[in-house]
């Protein structure tokens, strides 16, 4: 039987035969993602693609957006409303799964007695 840290040395070169050559470098360049200049370009292709004013219409939309922001009480409101109205939606239909079961009991019952009635006609 072979050590355990044999066994490691082992998978670990049957893992790395299994990899194309370049592997950890391409790996490596991924991770620390791209170059400097590359980000520059990217910055300067995408300032290249918005309109003049863009900055300063979508700061404007932010602040119309923030305007509009419901109120922490609002919100509450919708809750305690929402939670409300579930809570009655339960009783409702609770209460008429109640209200069939007993009527499906009380027919059943109702049909014991007859048949009962019919085997003794004395009661």
């Amino acid at each position: 039987m072979k050590p355990e840290d044999h066994a490691w040395r082992d998978l670990r070169a049957h893992a790395s035969a299994q990899l194309r050559r370049g592997f950890a470098e391409r790996v490596l360049r991924a991770a620390h993602g791209p170059e400097p200049a590359a980000w520059e370009q990217l910055r300067a292709h995408g300032a290249a693609q918005l309109r003049p004013g863009f900055a300063e219409r979508v700061l404007r939309a932010a602040r119309a957006v923030q305007a509009g922001v419901p109120s922490l009480f609002s919100q509450f409101a919708v809750g305690a409303a929402t939670a409300a109205i579930c809570l009655l939606a339960v009783a409702y239909f609770h209460s008429r799964a109640n209200r069939l079961e007993e009527e499906r009991n009380l027919a059943g019952w109702q049909r014991l007695a007859a048949e009962v009635q019919d085997l003794d006609p004395t009661l």
